[in-house]
Parts: C-alpha cells; structure tokens; sequence
C-alpha cells in the first residue's frame, strides 16, 4: 500500500473513531443556515425537567455560535450558589441573587446529558444587526458589576430573562399570533406550578402552602412564560413583524441538541402527603374518641399536634409578612396553621392537664368551624391535604372540651 493510501485509511479510521466518541451529542447538529453568508448563529435552548425542587420547570439559555472565530458558548442566567451564606433565608425572603454565566456549549450540554436531561434548540431567524444587538446585550449583562440580579421566580427568571433580551433586540417586534396581555385565560400561577410539579407531591404540597390568594387570579400567556416549555411553545408560533407588516419566523429550525442516553428515575415517594394527612387524621380520631372513654387528656399528642401546626404557621407568618416573594400575601391557610398554636401551647398543655375548659381551644374550635363552612367562599385554591390536618385540630379541640365537661 502508498504512503498515501495509508495516510487517507488513517484519516478515516480517526475520523471514525471521532464520529463514536461523540456519538451522545449527535443531536447538537441541528438544522442550519448556509454559513457562507452568515457566520454566526444564535439559538434558545430548554433543557427537560430535573427531580430537584428547583428544576422541575426546566431550564432555557441562549446559545451564540460564530463559526468564523469557532466561538460556540452558552448564556445562562440561571445560576446559582446553595452555598453562600444565608441562602436559604435570603431565598426565603425573596433576596435571591442569581447570576448570567457563559459557558462552552460542550460543558453545558455534557452536565445536562449526565443528569439524564435533554435539551431543544430552536435557531433564531435574526438578522446580523439583530445579532450583534444581542450579543451586545448579553456581553453588557455578563460585565462583573452587572450579571448578579435579584431573581424572582414568576416575574424575573432563567425563562424571562432570555426573551426579554431577544425581545429587545429585534428591531422591530415579536408577534406571538394572540394577545400577550389578556388575563382572560383561566389559567394561574398556582396551576402552572401543579401541573409541572405532577409526579412530586411533597414540592407540590411545600409550594402550595407558601402561595397565597394572589397566586390564585388569572394570569395572561406572557406571565405564563415564566415556564421554559410554554416560552418554547410560543417561540414556534411567532413571528419577527416590522412597520410595513412584512414578517418573518422568529425561529427557522429546531431541533434536539441532547438526546440524554440514561433518563432519570421518578423518585419514589412512597407515603404521599394525602395518604400522610389521613392517617394522621385517622390516629387523632381512634386516639380522641379512646381519651373520651378513659378520661386521658392525651396531652402529648396535643403537643405534637399542635407544636408541628404552629411551627408551620411561624413559617406562613414569616412569608406572608416579610418576603418579597409575589404571591405571598394574603395566605387564607393561617387561619388553620399560625403561631398561637405554638405560643400558646404551654397555656394549653396546663389547662388539659389540670381538665379545665381550655379558652384557646375553644376559639381554635370556632375559627376552624367557620373556616371550614365558608371554604368555598375562600379566594385561594386550598390545598387538599388541608382538610384532614384542620380536622385533625378540630378534632382535639372538641374532644379536649367534651372531655372537660364529662369530668365536671
């Protein structure tokens, strides 16, 4: 054989071998435009649901590729640092930094394709000016003292962050082919929020607790893009409109970017809040109606009972007055878990014990009554779990007061 026939069988088995070693990312060669005219390309990525509380919503970037200077990297503004001090009370309080990142798309795909996450690109029909206003855009936000940003997780996200930046850098404007602004949806942000949480029932329950009456009024579609998936849906409807009514498809190709080989598990949650609360429910009564018979106070459990309601009610307080999370404020659920029910356990505990007509049970009696008549009246979608841990608290309350008659 030639040294050159053994130099062209070489060629080909490297390239061979190149091809399989990346064979995982084959789906990152999506549709293209003839780059002989245009050297750069830029693309919205979403990225597929994680198991974590924070990635069940998804994920979106932006992809810039100049394929002149080979530049291929990824604008992320959904990044952040669990570690940090004071991260979980500062997310708490709606104090939340995040931070725009630019990362090799390589690496960017290679953590998403290792969690078992896939990942869409939709390639943006822009034109060189629109690009470069974008870039301009993004490089600006990347400087040092300005790609930290007070997150907000309906209102200034991963999601919205991206397609304002797009936004702002067609030159004329999107046209989503309806109106944007109509709330006239019967769709909230506590329904988006179960609908993407389906499958994990105690971040369901967390989130729903947290959430407020406010979180229960309609919401127009582009509040609605707070979610990755629906700004991607209505990403493959629009259309680029100028003054003279000529318009253009915002986006030209799509395509998967990462096919993950290994997806991951649902996790397994076995007992689920629902079937937790009835139980609880269940023993409260047996327990009750056994205290009744034997004259037993059962004062411990009201102590359990009571401690767990009223740290959670600590919780809602905190959220509802301090946070600046949206949708916080009015929450309807602290008229069943509030503080009192832990400050005022001591007061309780003794009473019980010494078989007296306990005052505060007897007001938590009445409240949670006219809670539970008026539930339907209630501006706020209340969780269904709620029911059995409110009559779990009824429940001791008039078992604590039927007890104390029965002893007088």
């Amino acid at each position: 054989m030639s040294t050159f026939a053994a130099m062209k069988v070489s060629q080909v088995f490297i390239t061979a071998l190149i091809a399989l070693l990346l064979l995982p990312f084959a789906g990152k060669a999506a549709p293209t435009r003839d780059i002989s005219r245009d050297s750069v390309r830029i693309s919205l990525l979403t990225c597929a649901a994680g198991q974590e509380i924070y990635s069940l919503f998804g994920h979106t970037a932006i992809r810039y590729e100049n394929f002149t200077t080979q530049t291929d990297v990824v604008y992320n503004y959904g990044v952040f640092d669990f570690s940090s001090d004071g991260f979980v009370l500062r997310f708490a309080l709606g104090e939340t930094d995040y931070r725009l990142d630019k990362e090799p798309t390589d690496y960017f795909c290679q953590a998403y394709y290792f969690h078992g996450r896939d990942v869409w690109q939709q390639v943006l029909n822009l034109t060189p000016t629109e690009k470069q206003r974008l870039v301009n855009l993004l490089e600006t936000n990347y400087l040092p003292q300005n790609r930290i940003y007070r997150y907000n997780f309906f209102y200034d996200n991963c999601s919205t962050r991206p397609r304002d930046k797009i936004e702002e850098a067609v030159e004329e404007r999107v046209d989503y082919g309806a109106d944007m602004s109509d709330t006239d949806t019967d769709t909230t942000f506590r329904d988006q929020i179960d609908r993407y949480s389906k499958g994990h029932p105690w971040s369901r329950l967390a989130m729903n607790l947290c959430l407020g009456s406010e979180a229960d009024k309609p919401i127009s579609r582009r509040m609605m893009e707070f979610v990755p998936f629906l700004l991607q849906a209505d990403f493959s409807r629009s259309q680029i409109v100028d003054s003279a009514g000529q318009a253009r498809p915002l986006v030209t190709a799509e395509g998967r970017l990462v096919k993950a080989m290994l997806q991951e598990s649902p996790r397994q949650e076995g007992l689920t809040p629902m079937k937790y609360a009835w139980l609880l429910f269940s023993m409260t009564l047996v327990l009750t109606l056994w205290g009744i018979r034997k004259r037993k106070s059962l004062w411990g459990w009201d102590v359990l009972l009571f401690g767990t309601m009223g740290i959670a009610g600590c919780i809602l307080t905190f959220l509802v007055f301090f946070s600046q999370h949206p949708c916080m404020s009015p929450n309807y659920l602290l008229f069943v878990f509030h503080p009192l029910h832990l400050f005022c356990l001591p007061w309780l505990v003794y009473e019980v014990r010494k078989g007296h007509r306990s005052r505060y049970l007897m007001l938590n009696l009445l409240v949670l009554t006219l809670f539970m008549a008026f539930w339907a009246v209630i501006p706020q979608k209340i969780p269904p779990e709620v029911v059995p841990l409110a009559l779990c608290l009824w429940m001791r309350s008039m078992g604590n007061y039927a007890l104390a008659k029965k002893k007088k």
